[in-house]
């Protein structure tokens, strides 16, 4: 370590909050991340503070004693809040001491993997009549709700798609997920169907001028992820659903992680829940010892 704060002649307390000031002063910072960051990093220097401790003594061994105090059973922290805490520390420290002083350890808890509450299918199909409505807009989100379930979007992707990502002839969506990687998926046959109706129907009515995004709002432009909150409040459940009832269907993880565009296996496998339930079923009906 650097050594003791009184071999520097500062205290531990002027030294942190300095340094914390000048890091929140980043413009580098989205003010979003500012505000957040603050009250992390204030909470960091007042633990920092009774031990004698400044921002130059914080090595892994301080980082693994701030983690565990984070972890403890009296603070209540879940692991999600834990994990942005320490992301914040490490950004701060990176800022001020540089990366090569920053341990590489892994200090985050793991996460407890749960299952995605999807709606059973009856469910689905009642959510999405429940949007069905008059004109083009009606028709509009009748089309947008219905495409996300059939082809397991994330809200970003239903909005972000254009006219010719769509293939009627092929059956087929061009989708572009998160870093900008693209995949194909299939195209059911009922979104094609009210898709198709859309573009017939009630696009042309909120076109204005020279825009290619598949989905307009009334001014004719291209839709944000707003719209579909407002018409389902928790739209990625449609996608959970998605990928749930796929494997209800006999759908292997390898294929729904290519269908849901995750660069990782081990992110598909929290499905496998569902998976491991399919196979019961499926041993219970066929194993003549089951």
């Amino acid at each position: 370590m650097a050594g003791t704060p009184a071999d520097r002649g500062n205290s531990p307390e002027v030294t942190t909050s300095t340094a914390i000031d000048r890091f929140l002063a980043s413009p580098a910072l989205a003010e979003s991340t500012r505000r957040a960051y603050a009250s992390d990093l204030r909470g960091f220097a007042d633990w920092l503070e009774p031990r004698g401790l400044a921002v130059d003594d914080v090595d892994v061994r301080v980082l693994v004693d701030y983690a565990s105090e984070l972890g403890r059973a009296r603070n209540g922290l879940a692991p999600a809040t834990i994990a942005r805490k320490l992301a914040a520390v490490r950004s701060f420290l990176r800022f001020t001491l540089g990366p090569t002083r920053v341990p590489d350890a892994s200090l985050t808890p793991k996460r407890p993997q749960r299952l995605p509450e999807a709606p059973k299918r009856r469910e689905v199909e009642a959510l999405i009549d429940s949007v069905d409505g008059d004109g083009a807009l009606g028709l509009r989100n009748r089309a947008l709700v219905e495409l996300v379930y059939s082809a397991g979007l994330r809200s970003a992707e239903a909005v972000g798609l254009d006219l010719g990502d769509v293939d009627f002839e092929q059956e087929l969506v061009r989708v572009r997920g998160k870093g900008g990687k693209e995949r194909i998926v299939p195209l059911g046959e009922e979104a094609a169907y009210v898709v198709a109706r859309y573009l017939r129907e009630a696009r042309p009515e909120l076109a204005r001028g020279a825009n290619d995004a598949l989905f307009l709002s009334t001014r004719g432009r291209r839709l944000d992820t707003s719209t579909l909150r407002r018409l389902l409040p928790h739209p990625h459940r449609l996608r959970h659903s998605f990928a749930t009832h796929l494997l209800e269907g006999g759908a292997d993880l390898r294929t729904i992680q290519e269908l849901l565009g995750h660069s990782s296996l081990s992110t598909t496998q929290v499905y496998s829940h569902v998976d491991a339930r399919r196979l019961r079923k499926v041993y219970d009906s066929s194993h003549p010892r089951s």
